[in-house]
């Protein structure tokens, strides 16, 4: 069913933040409220210059807009380019699914996950760095990809729960990916201080 894996893995990182993460996180309301409001949106919908709009991809894409207009014009360029980077490879992967489908070898949720991910770990150094590339990247991605097939007469609704399957599973991917980083340094932390302090006891 489509939006399940949307539905699950944002309500995980709801309760994870709600109950889990610490009060002191100034990250924490916020993120919370982003989460509940994209659920709430998720299943409204409107036309727009002849094209349907899904609510809760175009309220990403608008916060996302917000949040990098407040970067410096250096990681402003470089931001640019690369969700312009994940904009065309959005487009492209969408186009090969319709034009040559035996190369999608299995789910196209999954085949999408792995490889914006991949995308984006290459591209950007920080979580939520490349949190905003994959959102700006393809939401920009569905609008364009929905452009061009108009031209042919067919429609394709913008941020749909297909849509949003694909974007849920980046997400986990990213963050687990994150973790994976985060721990690396916590260990290699943490055994060069007990490889000092073996040191100073001998």
């Amino acid at each position: 069913m489509e939006g399940s894996m949307f539905y699950w893995i944002f309500w995980l990182f709801w309760v994870y933040i709600t109950f889990f993460m610490t009060k002191q996180n100034p990250y924490r309301t916020k993120l919370a409220t982003v989460i509940l409001v994209l659920i709430i949106l998720s299943n409204l919908d409107f036309m727009f210059m002849g094209f349907e709009f899904h609510a809760s991809g175009l309220f990403m894409l608008l916060l996302s807009y917000i949040i990098l207009s407040k970067k410096k014009l250096g990681s402003l360029l470089y931001a640019f380019i690369c969700s312009f980077i994940v904009t065309i490879a959005f487009v492209t992967f969408n186009l090969f699914v319709i034009f040559d489908p035996v190369w999608v070898v299995f789910q196209k949720e999954w085949m999408m996950g792995i490889c914006f991910s991949c995308l984006a770990i290459f591209l950007q150094t920080s979580l939520k760095d490349r949190l905003l590339m994959i959102v700006i990247g393809t939401m920009q991605g569905e609008i364009l990809y929905a452009f061009y097939l108009r031209k042919f007469d067919f429609s394709n609704p913008i941020g749909t729960m297909a849509y949003l399957d694909a974007f849920s599973l980046i997400t986990i991917l990213l963050v687990s990916w994150s973790i994976l980083e985060n721990a690396g340094t916590f260990f290699q932390n943490h055994f060069h201080f007990l490889e000092k302090g073996k040191q100073k006891s001998s």
